[in-house]
Parts: C-alpha cells; sequence; structure tokens
C-alpha cells in the first residue's frame, strides 16, 4: 500500500485500498453524476498532459474560482498538483479589485472559472494581470474557453512519462498551494501550505473521524476555497467517504434529504439557523404535542456526554430520542451521525443540543496558517467536553503565552506567508505559530478559546472586555442576528444589533403589531423595548464592567456582499463600526 506524502497520493491510494464507484457526485440538471475513483484519477492525469501541452511548469500557479464545489475542482487540483504546479483557490464573491491583487501577488498563469458570474468578474481586470494567459470555464459559456478542451487535449498519452517523472521529483516539503485569506483588515495574505503541511493535517484529523472507510456519505458545501473544506476533501477520500456536493447554501435541505449523508462540516452560523427553524416548527404545533417538543428541547439543552446527569435524566432522554428527536434526524436526511463544526465558535446550548439528539456535533479549533485543523473533539474514549475545541491532535504542541495566547507547533504550521517575510516572522517565532487567538487548557488536556487578542478592548475605566464572549451569548436570543460589541477606551460597552428580521415580522403578526419595512422595525418603541428585554436577561451572566448598557438596531442585513462579514462570516468590526458611526456617536454623545 503506497505512503501518502504528497496531495494527489490520497487518490490513487482510495483506488488501490477501497477503491469508489462514486468517489465524486455533483448534480447536473437535475441528476447526480458519479465519477468513480478510476475515472477521476484518468482525468486528472489528462489534465495533467494538458497543461503541459500549454507549457505549464512546476511552481507555475494557476487560479481555481468556483461559486460551488464540483467533481471538476477536485480533477483539477489533482491535475494540477501533480506537475509541481500550485493551485490558488480564490474565495468567488470578492470585490474584482481584490481578484486583480491575487491574481497578480500570485502571478497566475491560467484561472478556472465555474460560471459566468465569476467569469465576468475575472474578464473585467485580466488587462491588468499580466501573467495571466487564458480563463477557462467548467460551465458551457458562449464567449469562454471550456475546461473540457484540456480534456482532448490531454487525451493523446504519449507524454504521461513526463507526468509521472515530475510527480517523482515532488516533495512532501513542497509548496503544495496559496490560500488568501480575507482579514478583517488590509490586503489578503497568501498564506503558503506544503503537501505535507496539509498531508499530515488530513491523516491526524482523520484519527477524530468515527467512520468506516468505504461505506459512508459526506455532503460537502462549505467552500472548498477554505483550507478546512478541503483538507476534509483529502481525508474524506483517503476514508473512501463518498463526496457529494451540495448544489447550493440555499438547496442544502433538499440535498440533505437526497443524499442521506452520514457526515458533514458546517459553521456555527449555519447551525444555528437550521435550530431555529426546528424551533419555529415546534412553535406552531398545538397542545401535547408542543408540550413534548419543548419538553425535550428543554432536556436537550441540559445534556452532558457520558451519562454525567445520571440514569434519570439518561432515561428520560431515550424517551425523548424516540418521540421529537428522531424526526429532527430524519428531517436532515437520517443517517447524519457527525457534524464538524469549525470557523467560528460554536455556542455550547447547540453542541448540547444536537448530541442530544444523536447527531455528533463536535466542535475544533484551526486557522488557514495550521491547515487548518489544531484541536477537535471526539466522542470516543471521552475526547469530548462541551465548550471545549476538544483536544489537540497528535504530533501538535500547544502552549499559552504568558499573556494567554494560543501558540501552535506541528508538521501543518504554514511555510510563512507569500513573498512577506516581515508578516511571517511576527507570526512564525522559535517554530510556534503565534495565533493571535486567547486560550486555555484545563486539566483533562483540552483546549478552550476565550478571545481573539486582537479584539479584546480596554473600556476607559481600564477594564478589558472580551467582545465575542458577550455576542455569544445575545446570540442566542432569536431575535438577535448579528451583534457587534463596541466601547474601546469609551465608559462602558454598548452593541450594535442586526435584528433577525424574518423572526421580527413572525413576532410582530402573533402580536398584531405593524412593523413594515426593516427600517420602520428598528425605531419601533415595542420592539425597541423587546429587544431590551432580551439584552437585559443576556446581561444577567456577565459582571456589572461587562454587561451592554446600550444598543442600536441597524436596518440593513449584515453580510458578505454588503462588507459587513468576511467570507467566513466573521464580523468586519471596522468597516461595520464606520458604517454606523452615527449610531456610535448617539451612544457615546460624541
Amino acid at each position: 500500500m503506497q505512503n501518502i506524502t504528497r496531495l494527489f497520493d490520497f487518490p490513487y491510494y482510495q483506488l488501490e485500498k477501497f477503491s469508489l464507484k462514486n468517489s465524486l457526485i455533483t448534480k447536473y440538471d437535475g441528476e447526480w453524476v458519479e465519477t468513480s475513483t478510476k475515472e477521476y484519477i484518468d482525468k486528472a492525469n489528462t489534465i495533467s498532459r494538458a497543461l503541459l501541452r500549454l507549457n505549464v511548469k512546476p511552481n507555475d500557479k494557476i487560479a481555481l474560482i468556483s461559486m460551488t464545489n464540483r467533481t471538476e475542482w477536485n480533477i483539477m487540483d489533482i491535475g494540477i498538483l501533480q506537475l509541481g504546479a500550485q493551485n490558488v483557490p480564490i474565495y468567488p464573491t470578492i470585490s474584482e479589485e481584490d481578484y486583480a491583487y491575487v491574481l497578480n501577488h500570485s502571478e497566475c498563469v491560467y484561472c478556472f472559472v465555474s460560471c459566468s458570474e465569476v467569469y465576468e468578474k475575472v474578464r473585467a481586470v485580466k488587462s491588468k494581470v499580466p501573467s495571466l494567459k487564458e480563463i477557462y470555464s467548467f460551465d458551457q459559456l458562449k464567449d469562454c474557453k471550456n475546461w473540457k478542451e484540456l480534456l482532448e487535449l490531454g487525451e493523446d498519452e504519449s507524454n504521461q512519462d513526463e507526468v509521472e517523472s515530475l510527480k517523482e521529483k515532488v516533495k512532501p516539503s513542497d509548496l503544495a498551494t496559496l490560500i488568501y485569506t480575507s482579514g478583517t483588515t488590509g490586503r489578503p495574505k497568501g498564506v503558503m501550505l506544503s503537501h505535507d503541511n496539509i498531508v499530515s493535517n488530513a491523516l491526524e484529523s482523520s484519527e477524530r473521524l468515527p467512520i468506516a472507510d468505504g461505506s459512508v456519505r459526506a455532503l460537502s458545501f462549505l467552500p472548498v476555497c477554505h483550507i478546512y473544506e478541503r483538507m476534509l476533501m483529502y481525508l474524506y477520500q483517503y476514508r473512501s467517504v463518498a463526496i457529494y456536493f451540495a448544489e447550493s447554501l440555499e438547496t442544502i435541505s433538499e440535498n440533505l434529504k437526497e443524499v442521506e449523508p452520514h457526515v458533514m462540516t458546517a459553521v456555527p452560523r449555519l447551525i444555528e439557523k437550521v435550530y431555529d427553524k426546528i424551533i419555529a416548527k415546534g412553535a406552531d404545533l398545538k397542545g401535547i404535542k408542543k408540550f413534548l417538543f419543548f419538553w425535550a428541547v428543554k432536556l436537550g439543552l441540559r445534556y452532558e456526554p457520558y451519562g454525567q446527569n445520571g440514569w434519570f435524566y439518561e432515561k428520560q432522554l431515550k424517551l425523548a430520542r424516540k418521540l421529537i428527536f428522531s424526526k429532527w434526524k430524519a428531517g436532515l436526511g437520517g443517517n447524519l451521525d457527525l457534524i464538524a463544526s469549525g470557523s467560528a465558535a460554536l455556542q455550547p446550548r447547540l453542541a448540547r443540543i444536537f448530541n442530544a439528539a444523536e447527531m455528533g456535533l463536535m466542535e475544533g479549533y484551526g486557522l488557514t496558517e495550521t491547515s487548518p485543523v489544531i484541536s477537535v473533539n471526539d466522542m470516543r474514549n471521552n475526547g469530548f467536553k462541551i465548550g471545549s475545541v476538544g483536544r489537540p491532535i497528535g504530533r501538535t504542541e500547544v502552549k499559552i503565552a504568558p499573556d494567554g495566547e494560543i501558540c501552535v507547533k506541528g508538521p501543518q504550521v504554514m511555510m510563512g506567508y507569500y513573498r512577506d517575510p516581515e508578516k511571517s516572522a511576527e507570526v512564525l517565532i522559535d517554530g510556534f505559530f503565534h495565533t493571535g487567538d486567547i486560550g486555555e487548557i484545563d486539566a483533562d488536556g483540552f483546549l478552550k478559546i476565550t478571545d481573539r487578542k486582537k479584539e479584546m478592548f480596554k473600556t476607559s475605566g481600564g477594564k478589558y472586555v472580551a467582545p465575542q464572549v458577550l455576542e455569544n451569548r445575545f446570540k442566542q436570543s432569536r431575535f438577535i442576528e448579528q451583534i457587534m460589541v463596541v466601547g474601546e477606551g469609551e465608559k462602558m460597552p454598548a452593541a450594535l444589533i442586526q435584528p433577525n428580521f424574518e423572526f421580527l415580522k413572525e413576532w410582530g403578526v402573533r402580536h398584531d403589531i405593524q412593523l413594515g419595512t426593516n427600517a420602520e422595525s428598528v425605531m419601533n418603541e415595542k420592539v425597541l423595548d423587546r429587544i431590551q428585554e432580551e439584552v437585559d436577561h443576556a446581561n444577567e451572566k456577565f459582571a456589572k464592567w461587562e454587561k451592554i448598557k446600550q444598543f442600536r438596531l441597524t436596518p440593513d442585513v449584515w453580510g458578505v456582499d454588503t462588507g459587513h462579514l468576511t467570507p467566513t462570516m466573521k464580523l468586519r468590526r471596522k468597516i461595520i463600526k464606520e458604517k454606523y458611526i452615527d449610531l456610535y456617536n448617539q451612544i457615546y454623545g460624541h
């Protein structure tokens, strides 16, 4: 059995160990189309041969920009990497200006796009990118070359020996990919990840995945241009998991029912939305059904793993699972045993209720710079603790600096930032990567994240406030969709809040309150009073100097496209503050 040391070794390992007829599955025109392991490898080799004929050399950079995850992306990925060239995935919804910056900074020679929307953006900046020779599209577009032209160009196998010879020369320590992090401030930074960075992370993270090889389906929808979902693609290939690509974020509930996956990855925001929908359905029930539904929810919110709540609780839980939670699981396809959550902090109540419902929601932690996984929870061997991000994975050393910062050493730590030795030197010190996150390790070895180092602030009274902790607590309210805690250098913390307008409208209907537009809703006295109640309730958990003393509601929905959020749904704090500087000044009387 061959050893996996480079990313393109994964499909070959799958072919030897547990070849699948449905390795990669994408929906085209309403039909799920399967690609077998053998076909996946054959097409990747065809792409490699074609790229050689296009004069692609080792260390050339090729951009992949796709609105959705799809089979073609993976075939291109392996086809590029086998030549010792690098795949530069780009997040599709960034601005044209950022496209131009990334394509120029990485000096991409070719660019592969998914569809007309991405093509138009790349075409608009092509003249500003001197290195870019050609754009190809996966979808059939009338004015763009199609990727199938490469499948034709590579049909002739006479240069396969050259592909094999280049493959042999690729070392585990070689650069595999550049991933440009969206960053909450400034220009994107190109994170350099080697084959070994990502391979080691996939193999070590695999130890935490309690699944049987070769009989499991995964649903993939988080952007594959981020290292989280991409590393999992390789991990799935290693474990011979059939990877189904969701059509879009909007179709996830239908795709879950069609695919009936056993495993998927998610971000907390998505899990919150799923939970809110379930609760909204429960609220519409009547009589005994409604009573039983909320009895189960109340029970689920007290869940602790390993029977820590005692036999009587476990007995009740068994009944709740049979009567209520089994229906929740059926709504998500019926087989979902594992949801790996990453990218932002997960509220403990969600970990409790999903695990009570036997959908193993396991939180992990990592960054692009660590390929990404540093630690992750695992239900087996007492490896799960709610409120923690699990124990560090194998070959990973985590230490807490005197100021509380989490520092990491291990094979997954990046090579550095591309063409930026100064920024690299700021975060890579004595072999440790400084994460910028604040945390602690408990007596059982579990890592807990308490805040972002850069986001903590001091009030004018000299007290430290950790905004994320407050924000997570406040977002438990169904009235609050997004919240940003402010108050650096001010006398007290306050908050800018984007209400959950959908829920607000339902609430208005139930209470005969005419709400009108979003702009009218945020000025409505009854709405303000009701949200004040939510704020007061959430404030109870915090010390006097941390409590939110005032808030203002914003009429806009905070989104990636509007600039409020990064592509991984983190708050762009500086931009949000600038957008609502008038509201901020009202709060503090500036």
